[in-house]
């Protein structure tokens, strides 16, 4: 049981000052009825704002395509970023809307996006490992070699210490490859092909454990259930 202007505040609909005002319109019904009292304690299934049930109340998990040129970060300083393509009223959800880890302004592919932050722990710790795959392309032939040696799990990053995990590379062409991570470094997958050589070209997640993007379009997204990972 939630009070309802914190309910409405906590989803984006408005203010806590606002929703008094929505109340008094009569815009808000507790079990078809109306209140007139904003702060009426409620269960999430009995509320309704406008006749219609409160958005998304336990949470949300979104499946989405990231186009290049949008960046993962909040601080508008950065440009535009991917939860400018979202409803309004999710932009305002408290707790935030973040991703599940980051990809940078120049890659695309799949992005998780939640409000849940058990969820985002559970699949950016590094114990878990989460596959995640990529498709790159970059400005040098990639040898054979090179598949041995990223499965061994002694492959350096520029300034660090610690070797990258065992990853699995299958090379698709000359200058086109496949890539499996379980961890999430920072700018992992551009770093591991700059330390034998090669630049990325152009970087596309394709997998994040068992979800793909089939039949969501770039800058699309579908919902999942909160569930999905078993969170």
């Amino acid at each position: 049981m939630r009070r309802i202007d914190q309910f409405l505040a906590n989803l984006g609909y408005c203010s806590r000052r606002e929703a008094r005002g929505w109340v008094e319109d009569g815009r808000v019904t507790v079990g078809g009825g109306a209140i007139d009292d904003s702060g009426t304690k409620a269960a999430a299934p009995d509320v309704r704002v406008d006749g219609e049930p409160l958005d998304h109340p336990d949470g949300l998990l979104l499946l989405f395509h990231k186009p290049v040129g949008l960046v993962c970060s909040h601080d508008a300083r950065e440009g535009l970023n991917v939860y400018s393509v979202l409803p309004p009223r999710w932009q305002r959800r408290n707790p935030t809307i973040t991703s599940v880890g980051r990809l940078d302004k120049d890659t695309s592919g799949l992005l998780l996006l939640t409000d849940q932050s058990p969820l985002v722990h559970q699949l950016t710790s590094p114990k878990h490992k989460v596959p995640k795959v990529y498709r790159a392309t970059v400005d040098a032939d990639l040898s054979p070699d090179l598949v041995a040696q990223f499965a061994s799990g002694t492959l350096l990053l520029a300034g660090e210490t610690e070797p990258c995990a065992p990853a699995s590379l299958t090379l698709i062409g000359p200058r086109e490859a496949e890539l499996t991570l379980t961890e999430g470094r920072y700018h992992q997958v551009r770093r591991m092909f700059s330390a034998v050589g090669a630049t990325v070209l152009t970087l596309h997640r394709a997998r994040f454990g068992h979800l793909d993007l089939a039949e969501v379009p770039s800058g699309q997204w579908r919902e999942l259930p909160l569930d999905a990972f078993g969170v």
